[in-house]
C-alpha cells in the first residue's frame, strides 16, 4: 500500500518547521516539498525538513492527500489556480497566511468540490534573526497557538484532519471565524508592522539620523523589527486586510493624541498610571503566553484526536463532497 503524501508548498521558516515536526516519530506518510527557489528547496531537503523535493509545482501536488500552502498571502491565489485541476478526491488543503477572509474566499472560488480547505495561521515567536530554512526547527511550533478557520463547506472530517495535524506538530488548535481572526490579527500583527515602518520613516529616513543612529539601542531595534525582508508580502498583507488595518491605525492615532496631551500638560500622575497599566498588561500577557493559560473561552485545545489522523489523516479516500 502506497504511503500517504503530504506536500508543503513554500519552504521558508514556517514550511520547513512544519516539515521537520511532521517527520518526527513513527509515520506512514512521506513529506514532499516544493519552493520556487531551487536553493531554498535544496537547503530544506538537506536540513531534513522534507523527505524529497519536486521542482515542479503540479508534480509536487499530484496525488497529494494533504497540501500545506506555507506561502505569503500574495502567492496563495495563483497557487490555488495552478493546482486546482489536479487535486485528488478527498484532498485536504490548508495554508499558513496571517489573513483568512480572502484566502477562504479564493478556496471557495477556485478549488474543486471534491477537495476540502481549512485555513490556518500558526502564531509563532521566532527570534529576530529567524528567517528561512536556517531558522527552522521542529520545536518552533511547540505549544504555539494555531488558528484554524474552516470554509463554510469544509466537511467535519477535513477539519478534524487539520486539527490533528496541528496537535501532532505540538501546537494548540484555536478555532476562529475568519472575519474575527482578521480583525484581531490586524491589531497584534499588521498594526505593529506599520508602526515599525512609521518609526523608521521618521527617524532612519531623515537628516537627524546621521547622529541619531549612534544612539539607537535595544529599544529601537525591538520596535523596528520585521519578521521578514519581503516588502511585497507586507504590501499584500496590509491591502488584503485594509478595513481592519485602517480601524487600528485610526485607533492608534486617537490614542497617540491622548499620550501627547499627557506629555504637553505635564500630567505626571496620569503618565505614570498609563505606563503602569500597560506594563502590567504586557507582563500579564507574557505570563499567560508562557503558561498557555488564557481566559476561559479563548482557547480550544483538542489534543490528540484518536484514530491516528483519522485513519492516517483520512487521506486517500474522499469525505462527504460539497454540494456544487
Amino acid at each position: 500500500m502506497a504511503k500517504a503524501k503530504i506536500t508543503i508548498i513554500g519552504l521558508g521558516v514556517v514550511g520547513s518547521s512544519l516539515g521537520m515536526a511532521l517527520r518526527q516519530g513513527h509515520r506512514d506518510y512521506e513529506v514532499v516539498g516544493h519552493d520556487k527557489e531551487p536553493k531554498v528547496a535544496a537547503a530544506a531537503r538537506k536540513a531534513g525538513a522534507v523527505d524529497r523535493t519536486d521542482w515542479n509545482l503540479i508534480s509536487a501536488c499530484e496525488n497529494a492527500d494533504l497540501i500545506i500552502l506555507a506561502l505569503p498571502v500574495a502567492a496563495i491565489r495563483d497557487t490555488m489556480e495552478h493546482i486546482a485541476e489536479i487535486l485528488k478526491p478527498g484532498c485536504v488543503v490548508t495554508d499558513t497566511a496571517s489573513i483568512k477572509v480572502p484566502v477562504l474566499r479564493w478556496a471557495e472560488e477556485l478549488l474543486p468540490h471534491h477537495a476540502h480547505f481549512v485555513g490556518g495561521d500558526p502564531i509563532i515567536s521566532a527570534p529576530e534573526d529567524a528567517t528561512g530554512v536556517e531558522a527552522a526547527s521542529a520545536e518552533l511550533l511547540r505549544d504555539a497557538i494555531y488558528c484554524l478557520c474552516p470554509t463554510a463547506t469544509a466537511v467535519p472530517e477535513a477539519v478534524e484532519v487539520i486539527a490533528d495535524l496541528v496537535s501532532r506538530v505540538g501546537a494548540r488548535p484555536l478555532f476562529l471565524d475568519a472575519a474575527e481572526h482578521d480583525g484581531l490579527t490586524a491589531g497584534v500583527d499588521h498594526l505593529p508592522t506599520i508602526m515599525a515602518a512609521a518609526l523608521l520613516e521618521i527617524t532612519a529616513l531623515t537628516a537627524p539620523w546621521r547622529e541619531m543612529r549612534k544612539l539607537a539601542g535595544g529599544q529601537y531595534q525591538a520596535a523596528t523589527h520585521f519578521a521578514s525582508e519581503d516588502a511585497a508580502a507586507y504590501r499584500a498583507m496590509v491591502l488584503a486586510n485594509k478595513d481592519n488595518v485602517l480601524h487600528w491605525i485610526d485607533t492608534l492615532i486617537e490614542n497617540l493624541r491622548q499620550w501627547r496631551q499627557r506629555v504637553a500638560n505635564e500630567e505626571g500622575e496620569a503618565l505614570e498610571e498609563a505606563f503602569q497599566q500597560v506594563l502590567d498588561a504586557r507582563n500579564r500577557w507574557l505570563r499567560q503566553k508562557a503558561s498557555g493559560q488564557w481566559e476561559e473561552g479563548t482557547q480550544v485545545d483538542m489534543g490528540e484526536v484518536p484514530g491516528y489522523w483519522r485513519s492516517l489523516l483520512g487521506f486517500g479516500r474522499p469525505s462527504r463532497k460539497r454540494e456544487p
